[in-house]
């Protein structure tokens, strides 16, 4: 069989530069990845977490498991063009196979095997098997390429408000994209037309082509289609690379890394590439991003970021706008770590030796009181003396000795300046901080803001102490009769803080201290899904109006539940959410404290 026909140069052509330029980036970022990333690799690579990458693959990869759960047709439209091109490529093999036997066959005879085998009889039952299956799969495949045109006219019927801007490269791909199937299918449509040996489908086009064409016609179309197809697949191939479609390869390297314990870190590094050539630029982040939704800002959500860092355009306004809520990550159906990124991108922005500025607090211990378990107020707890007060009753109530870190006054946790990008100086106070919870010898540290107890938990290196948010704390004195509450009919709704819920995963101790005093109403998006109340201090450029139309929205939100008061478990979650309700807000350990009925044992 003769594999030499010239309408398949523009298809070759496209697969030397696609492999090319994925095996030079694969191998760069390699090999510029830090030592302790390979040693990560070498420690897990024949681990059960390889197998576990493998599984993942098949889940996300080919059947888009995350996206079904965004919405089905979406899924559906998404795995029918990732899975059933793979079936259309591993089926295509395996026929190619079974006409020809182990001959070696290149690559493009087993991708136009229609046109190559047009001469050979197709007779056997089992070759008819194959040609049914095949027309089968194009069929699969077309459907989500109809669902694709379809999104991009009226994203709505897939549960999405917008979709994304994309750049010419990107239009160029998915425009060759969208031409290949079609092409496939009007390409083999003609030679069945010429040779009786189509599907159910293509037999039925060539059917249709016989009954209108003359067989010269046929013959002159059947070439031209052929190379359309074939360069369709060139231009896509030739065009992959550099656009939103390298995802399809770069998603499975990912995934492995991600198993295997890589991840990014607070400055960018090699591992950062797999995730910003991962995204596809689906568009699933958009909607759920506050900053479009209720203060009309465009254009910095977390698809743009990854796509101007990717492409070296990534401008302070783009990076600097964001709340850093997380509620992107939470819907990436790739999994991406935004957050992350966009901090290690802020650093190399932004990064100075600012910690000199904060020089003056070296050495600074301005805690008060004695015992095992240690309180850190944090910032936004000394600016809530409510909160402060509340903790006291319930440390009281419960018989507690405590050391106070920063009762009155002292060094901040470091996370706003770390957010901010200015990694050296928030390790400074890093250093500090540590350095006054060893001397002090607590076993336990509490503190009632997520942001402190994140960057307690992820950034700090404190062996032998527990640390705990006061919700965590408060249930565990609950849980062991250490605290006495009455619980009454009030009626309260919940709000999840971005830093506990999606970045600590806290969130059962506060319902089951509210349910504790109260009954408890969920607001419709709650829990991984919940709302920011729009002063996150991750923002650096957002303005205090669209702040303001954040919470609005948040409030609305809240009191939509017919709940009484609302009650959530950050100090700056509770003064933003006051700005946009008119209900009572009040912190978790104030309702905690006003339905104190008597003390424990162990106070008396």
């Amino acid at each position: 069989m003769n594999f030499n026909s010239p309408f398949a140069l523009p298809f070759s052509i496209g697969c030397v530069v696609m492999f090319a330029v994925i095996a030079y980036k694969y191998v760069r970022w390699l090999y510029i990845m830090p030592d302790s990333d390979k040693r990560q690799i070498k420690a897990n690579i024949f681990s059960r977490r390889t197998w576990q990458a493998v599984g993942e693959c098949v889940t996300e990869s080919l059947l888009h498991r995350r996206i079904f759960r965004v919405n089905p047709v979406l899924g559906y439209m998404h795995m029918s063009l990732a899975f059933g091109w793979f079936l259309l490529i591993a089926t295509g093999f395996v026929e190619t196979v079974a006409y020809m036997g182990w001959t070696p066959v290149p690559l493009r005879g087993h991708v136009f095997f229609k046109y190559y085998s047009r001469e050979m009889p197709h007779t056997e039952m089992w070759q008819m098997v194959f040609t049914q299956v095949m027309d089968a799969l194009l069929l699969f495949v077309l459907s989500g390429v109809a669902l694709a045109w379809c999104k991009r006219v009226y994203s709505k019927m897939m549960g999405m408000r917008r979709t994304t801007r994309h750049v010419w490269g990107d239009r160029i791909a998915l425009t060759a994209l969208w031409c290949i199937f079609p092409a496939r299918l009007l390409a083999e449509s003609t030679t069945a037309a010429l040779w009786h040996n189509g599907g159910f489908l293509t037999g039925t086009v060539g059917s249709l082509l016989a009954s209108s064409l003359s067989v010269e016609a046929l013959l002159r179309m059947e070439n031209a289609v052929w190379l359309f197809y074939a360069l369709a697949l060139g231009v896509f191939f030739c065009a992959m690379p550099f656009s939103r479609y390298m995802h399809i390869f770069t998603e499975v390297p990912l995934i492995f890394l991600r198993r295997w314990g890589v991840t990014s870190d607070d400055r960018p590094k090699s591992f950062d590439h797999f995730q910003l050539e991962a995204c596809s630029r689906c568009g699933i982040c958009i909607d759920p991003c506050q900053l479009q939704r209720d203060a009309g800002i465009n254009n910095v959500q977390g698809v743009y970021f990854l796509r101007d860092r990717r492409y070296n355009m990534l401008s302070a306004e783009v990076a600097d706008t964001c709340l850093m809520c997380g509620r992107c990550s939470e819907r990436c159906p790739v999994g991406l770590d935004i957050n992350k990124l966009r901090q290690n991108s802020r650093y190399s922005l932004h990064n100075s030796p600012s910690f000199r500025r904060y020089d003056y607090l070296r050495g600074v211990d301005s805690s008060v009181g004695s015992g095992k378990v240690g309180y850190f107020a944090g910032c936004m707890t000394l600016l809530s003396p409510r909160i402060m007060l509340a903790m006291e009753k319930i440390f009281d109530s419960a018989g507690e000795q405590v050391w106070w870190a920063d009762r009155n006054g002292g060094v901040c946790c470091g996370r706003p300046l770390k957010l901010a990008g200015e990694i050296d100086a928030a390790r400074e106070m890093m250093r500090q901080n540590t350095a006054l919870f060893v001397k002090h010898g607590i076993t336990t540290l509490v503190t009632s803001c997520p942001i402190c107890l994140k960057v307690f938990r992820e950034d700090y290196n404190l062996p032998g102490i527990e640390i705990l948010h006061h919700s965590e704390y408060i249930a565990r004195l609950l849980d062991e009769g250490r605290l006495k509450v009455k619980c009454n009919q009030t009626e309260y709704t919940y709000h999840d803080p971005c830093e506990l819920g999606r970045g600590c995963g806290v969130y059962e101790p506060p319902r089951q201290v509210i349910q504790s005093v109260g009954q408890l109403l969920e607001p419709e998006e709650t829990r991984n899904h919940a709302l920011c109340c729009g002063s996150s201090i991750a923002n650096t450029t957002i303005s205090d109006g669209a702040q303001l139309r954040i919470a609005e929205s948040l409030g609305r939100s809240l009191e939509a539940t017919g709940a009484q008061s609302i009650v959530t478990a950050c100090p700056l979650c509770k003064k933003a959410v006051k700005r946009g309700t008119k209900l009572p807000v009040y912190d978790l350990a104030e309702v905690v404290a006003d339905n104190l009925t008597a003390q424990s044992p162990q106070s008396e």
